[in-house]
């Protein structure tokens, strides 16, 4: 221990039992303290502070580099800055302890073991990035292993669900929104940003804006092409926002999501939400025969294996390729 470190230990600790002890026992305490102290070493630490702390704010500008959206790099910052605040230390001293003891407390608070591991892959990919550009000498992620967790069978709408949504819908606005949505497999940002002078209903295909300011062609079967075009005749507005709200704006995600509540409980259906729809075109489209490769690229995803996740195939799908393998 170092005789600096050590003076200032004992001399807050002096501070602190000034209050409550006498001289000659506070003198007798400090040097109980000190005998014992002479077996550690001690290094003095600092509260975490997001002020102080800048390599938060290098690895988001690194990530809005590397073209990542805002909406990724918001929640990176809120947590990664949660689990610093929580364990108040700053991060070149964090250790691996610090961050199971924190997951500990959030599946003690009720947090699901799938949303820990969302957070300890975003915990894990900050941290290597920080190893990476020398800014810290040990990983403290670098033996935190991948939480397990209860895999859930998927489910996709039938084309029965696709009927009772369209006949719960109370506009031509709703009944195109899903239209749109089972036909391209578009993300609900993606289809909320999108602008009428991006479709062409001739083409039968339009052009998104997808995660990290990619775009990609997706494609309108024809059905869904009539209902767009109904609802587009209906409209007398010059609003450039190819879906907009009941006072005229431009639709937003939670718009969306509030609606298809409300024609699930309509429809008698439950689990409705937009993701769905892109898990429903995957696989539909996998049964019809098309390439994962193919079938990532509709989607946007860069990976496969986020593709393969989408995909929700039962006994007999399988039953049909293995015979079909056979034949």
């Amino acid at each position: 221990m170092g005789m600096a470190e050590k003076a200032a230990f004992l001399n807050g600790i002096e501070k602190r039992m000034a209050a409550v002890l006498t001289a000659e026992a506070r003198d007798q305490a400090l040097k109980t303290v000190s005998d014992a102290l002479e077996e550690y070493d001690m290094v003095r630490t600092v509260a975490y502070s997001s002020e102080s702390d800048d390599l938060l704010e290098t690895y988001l500008d690194a990530l809005r580099i590397e073209g990542r959206s805002e909406k990724t790099i918001e929640r990176y910052r809120y947590i990664i800055s949660r689990m610093m605040k929580d364990v108040s230390v700053q991060t070149r001293q964090l250790t691996v302890f610090h961050i199971r003891n924190y997951l500990a407390k959030e599946k003690a608070r009720g947090i699901s073991d799938s949303t820990l591991e969302g957070h300890r892959q975003v915990l894990t990919a900050y941290f290597n990035w920080l190893q990476r550009e020398t800014l810290i000498e040990r990983n403290p992620t670098a033996n935190l292993g991948a939480i397990k967790r209860q895999k859930k069978q998927k489910t996709i709408y039938s084309p029965v669900e696709i009927e009772k949504l369209n006949n719960a819908c109370g506009s031509l606005r709703d009944r195109a929104i899903i239209a749109f949505l089972r036909s391209t497999g578009c993300r609900i940002s993606e289809m909320t940003g999108l602008n009428r002078g991006s479709v062409d209903m001739q083409k039968g295909e339009c052009t998104v804006l997808g995660k990290g300011n990619k775009e990609r062609t997706v494609y309108l079967d024809p059905v869904a092409c009539m209902v767009l075009e109904e609802y587009l005749k209906s409209r007398k507005d010059d609003i450039p926002a190819m879906f907009i709200g009941k006072r005229g704006e431009r639709l937003l995600p939670d718009g969306v999501r509030t609606m298809l509540k409300v024609l699930a409980k309509k429809a008698g259906l439950t689990n409705v939400h937009p993701h769905k729809f892109r898990r429903t075109l995957a696989t539909n489209l996998i049964r019809h025969g098309m390439q994962l490769q193919e079938v990532a690229n509709i989607l946007g995803h860069d990976k496969l294996d986020t593709t393969m996740q989408y995909v929700v195939m039962n006994q007999e799908d399988l039953k049909n390729a293995y015979r079909r393998f056979y034949v």
